[in-house]
C-alpha cells in the first residue's frame, strides 16, 4: 500500500532533537523551498539549476576554510558544531587512560586539543615507525611493512580489503587492489596541465623529508616523485574501476605469485594479519603484476624515502605546526584552493569523529573512533520514532520502482521477474546501527595523539579481519551515524545515517512535495544503484550474476550510452569535461532516483490533484526539491579534483542533466525544444 507521506510526517512525532528548539515552520521558506535563493529571472528550460538557486550562488562566498559551499555544507556545519558540543563535555569527563566509551571519546579530543603538548614532541611520535623504515635493508622487509596499510601510517603499492564475496554473498573475501599514488588522480602526475601540482608535490615530499631529517630529501623527493609517476602510467583509471566484472578473478595465493612476479606478497600478507589466507579476489588484474615489477625494479632507497614521506604524510595533521603548516599547504591549499585552515576545534571534531561526513577528501583522517562518536550523537539528535518516517517513505519509493519495472515496455517478462526478486531482498537502515562497536580493548590516552591514531586504526582493521571467518552479516554498516551521506552496499540496503536526515534533505515540517524531491530522490538513488550500469551485475542473492536476456541487456547499454554522451558534453571549466562513462552510476541513478519520487509522490495524492503554493503545481515542487538539495559552488580546484577522479557529476549537471531527460520537467515549466538547458 501507497502510504501519503503527509501523513507520516503529521501523524508522526516530528524529528526534533532532545533539547532543541522545537519548530513548527520550515527550515528554509514558507514550505521548505529557499525562494529567496532562486533566481526567477533565468527560464527553468535555459539552466534549471540557476533558476533554483542563482541568486543564493550570486551572493555567498565560499569560505576561506572552505573548498566549496553548499547546502549539504551547512548541514555538515550543524553537525560539527553539534559534535563539537558533545566532544567538550566528554573532555571534561575524561581521565588520563579513561574506560568508558564517552571517556576515550574524550581523552583522543583531548589530545588532539593539547597543541602545547605536540609542539614539544615535534616528530618523535614517528621515530618507531621511520626507525623500521631505515631498517628494512630487503624488498621483503620493505613489503611487510606495506603490508601494515590497514593498521599504521605506512602505506603500499598495493591496499587490501575485507567485503562481501560477489561470487559466494554468503561469506567475506579478501580483495587486493592497487592503491594508486599519493595524488587524488594518476593524471596529475602525467598530464602537462597539472605540470604546477606536480612540481609542488616534489617540493612537499622534500619538506616532509626534511623534516625528518631524512637524508638528501630533495634527491629523494625527486626519485618519489618518478616512481609515482610510473605508478600512475600503468594503474586503473576511475571508470576501469568501476568495472565490477572486470574487478574480479579469484586466485590462490601461488596463482597470484605467478601472475605478479615482481612483489614479495608473503611477508604483505603476513605482516597484515593473514598468514593463513589462500584464496584472494585480485581487482586490476593487468595493472597489479606491472605495479608489482616497477616494486622490482626501484632501488631499495628510494622505497625507503618513498615509505618514510607516506608515513609523515599520513601523519602530518597529527604532528607539530610545521608538519601540520606543509600538509594544508599541499593538500588543501594547492589541491582544492582551500585559503585557510579549519579552526582547530573543527580539525578535532574530523579527527575523533573520522572526518569530513559529506564525503570529501579524506586524505587527512585515519584511525579514529568514529562509531563511538555515533553513539553519543544519535543519542542526543536522533529519537528513535525519526526511523519509523523514513521507512515508510522508502516504502513508498519501492513501490514506485516495483510499478515502473512492471510498466516497462522494452524489458521482458523475464528480466522483470528477476529485477522484482531482487528489489524484494532490499533492507532498509535508518540513523544508527542496531549494534554498537566495542572499543573496550582500544587504549586512548589523553597525552598521545598519533598513538590513539595508531591504536584505533589497527582496531578498525581487527574489527575486519575478524569478520573472514564468520557469514556475512546484513546488519552491518559502511557509514558512522553521524555521516552527511546515504548509500547502498553489495549487502542489498538503502542507508540513511541520522548525520543526513535534517533540513533540506528531510523537513518534517516541509510540503510533501519538497521531502519527496529531497529524500525521496534520494532514496530512489540508492534504490536506482542496484540496477544501474554496474548494479544490474548483482542478482537478487548478491552474486555476480547476468541474469538479463541479451536483447534487454543491449536496450539498456544503448540508452546509457545516450545518457553518457549527454554528461559528456557538459564542461564546467573550459577544457574540462564531464566523463559521462566514469559518472555513468551516478547519473543512472540520479535520473531513477528523481522519477520515481514523481511517481511516489503522485501516487500518495491517492487520486486528488496535489495542492498549488505560491502558484507551483506539486510536481514543480518536487523537482525544486531536487534542485535545492545541490545547492552550491566549489572553487576551481575542487571542480577539477572531482571531474578527474570523482564518480559523481557536479552539481550543476546533477540538476541539468537530470531534468531535460523528464518529461514531467518539459510539462511542468512549459519547457519547449528552442529553449534547451545550456550545458
Amino acid at each position: 500500500m501507497t502510504l501519503s507521506l503527509a501523513a507520516l510526517l503529521w501523524s508522526c512525532s516530528p524529528l526534533k532533537p532532545p533539547g532543541l528548539i522545537e519548530r513548527s515552520k520550515p527550515h528554509y521558506g514558507a514550505w521548505g523551498f529557499d525562494s529567496i535563493g532562486a533566481d526567477v529571472q533565468t527560464r527553468p528550460g535555459n539552466d534549471f539549476f540557476r533558476y533554483a538557486n542563482g541568486h543564493w550562488l550570486d551572493t555567498v562566498d565560499i569560505p576561506s576554510d572552505q573548498s566549496e559551499m553548499s547546502i549539504r555544507v551547512e548541514m555538515t556545519n550543524l553537525t560539527e558544531e553539534r559534535l563539537h558540543q558533545i566532544l567538550e563535555r566528554a573532555a571534561t569527563k575524561a581521565g588520563h587512560r579513561p574506560s568508558s566509551v564517552e571517556g576515550k571519546v574524550g581523552a583522543f579530543y583531548r589530545s588532539f586539543m593539547n597543541e602545547r603538548h605536540i609542539e614539544r614532541l615535534g616528530a618523535t611520535p614517528l621515530a618507531p615507525q621511520l626507525a623500521a623504515v631505515r631498517a628494512a635493508q630487503s624488498r621483503d622487509a620493505i613489503a611487510a611493512l606495506m603490508g601494515r596499510h590497514n593498521s599504521d601510517f605506512e602505506s603500499g603499492l598495493f591496499e587490501m580489503s575485507i567485503d562481501v564475496d560477489l561470487q559466494f554473498p554468503a561469506r567475506y573475501a579478501v580483495y587486493l587492489s592497487q592503491a594508486g599514488v599519493s595524488l587524488p588522480d594518476g593524471r596529475y602526475l602525467v598530464n602537462p596541465e597539472f605540470a604546477s601540482e606536480k612540481s609542488r608535490f616534489e617540493l612537499y615530499a622534500a619538506t616532509l623529508l626534511q623534516l625528518v631529517a631524512w637524508p638528501d630529501a630533495p634527491t629523494s623527493a625527486r626519485q618519489i616523485v618518478e616512481l609515482e609517476t610510473r605508478v600512475a602510467l600503468v594503474s586503473w583509471n576511475t571508470m576501469q574501476n568501476r568495472d565490477l566484472n572486470a574487478n574480479y578473478n579469484p586466485m590462490t595465493l601461488d596463482e597470484l605469485q605467478k601472475l605478479a612476479t615482481g612483489f614479495r606478497w608473503r611477508p604483505f600478507l603476513d605482516e597484515a594479519g593473514l598468514k593463513d589466507l589462500t584464496r584472494i579476489i585480485v581487482r586490476q588484474r593487468t595493472a597489479i603484476p606491472r605495479i608489482a615489477s616497477i616494486f622490482e625494479a626501484t632501488p631499495l632507497d628510494t622505497l625507503r624515502a618513498w615509505l618514510a614521506y607516506r608515513i609523515v604524510d599520513n601523519s602530518a595533521v597529527y604532528l607539530s605546526k610545521p608538519f601540520v603548516d606543509a600538509h594544508f599547504e599541499f593538500r588543501r591549499k594547492t589541491l582544492l584552493g582551500q585559503q585557510e585552515q579549519a579552526i582547530r576545534w573543527k580539525q578535532g571534531v574530523r579527527t575523533v569523529s573520522g572526518g569530513d561526513p559529506i564525503g570529501a577528501e579524506r586524505t587527512d583522517v585515519f584511525g579514529n573512533l568514529g562509531w563511538a562518536v555515533g553513539q553519543l550523537y544519535t543519542a542526543q539528535y536522533f529519537p528513535t520514532r525519526a526511523k519509523r518516517e523514513i521507512e515508510l517513505l522508502v516504502a513508498n519509493l519501492t513501490e514506485a520502482y516495483r510499478s515502473r519495472i512492471q510498466s516497462l515496455d522494452w524489458m521482458s517478462l523475464e528480466t522483470k521477474t528477476e529485477a522484482l526478486k531482487k528489489l524484494d531482498t532490499y533492507s532498509v537502515k535508518v540513523g544508527y546501527p542496531d549494534r554498537t562497536r566495542d572499543y573496550s580493548d582500544v587504549v586512548i590516552r589523553d597525552d598521545d595523539l598519533v598513538g590513539n591514531v595508531r591504536r584505533a586504526a589497527a582496531a578498525d582493521w581487527r574489527f575486519s579481519l575478524n569478520r573472514l571467518n564468520s557469514s556475512v552479516d546484513r546488519s552491518q554498516w559502511l557509514m558512522t551515524p553521524q555521516t552527511n551521506d546515504a548509500y547502498n552496499s553489495s549487502l542489498r540496503d538503502i542507508v540513511f545515517p541520522a548525520g543526513i536526515l535534517q533540513p533540506p534533505i528531510f523537513d518534517a515540517n516541509a510540503d510533501p512535495a519538497i521531502n519527496y524531491g529531497a529524500a525521496g530522490s534520494i532514496i530512489g538513488h540508492e534504490l536506482t544503484h542496484g540496477f544501474d550500469d554496474q548494479g544490474r551485475k548483482v542478482d537478487a542473492s548478491g552474486a555476480l550474476r547476468d541474469w538479463w536476456t541479451p536483447a534487454d541487456a543491449n536496450t539498456f547499454s544503448e540508452r546509457a550510452s545516450k545518457l553518457g554522451a549527454q554528461y559528456s558534453a557538459f564542461e564546467p571549466i573550459p577544457g574540462f569535461r564531464v566523463n559521462g562513462a566514469q559518472t555513468m552510476g551516478e547519473n543512472i541513478a540520479d535520473l531513477g532516483g528523481v522519477s520515481l519520487a514523481l511517481d511516489a509522490y503522485r501516487a500518495s495524492l491517492g487520486g486528488k490533484p496535489a495542492p498549488t503554493l505560491n502558484g507551483l503545481t506539486g510536481d514543480q515542487r518536487v523537482l525544486l526539491g531536487w534542485a535545492q538539495v545541490w545547492r552550491g559552488k566549489a572553487r576551481d580546484q575542487e571542480v577539477k579534483r572531482r571531474l578527474l577522479g570523482d564518480v559523481h557529476s557536479p552539481r550543476r549537471y546533477r540538476v541539468n542533466g537530470v531534468v531535460r531527460n523528464l518529461d514531467a520537467w518539459y510539462e511542468a515549466f512549459d519547457v519547449t525544444p528552442w529553449r534547451p538547458t545550456v550545458h
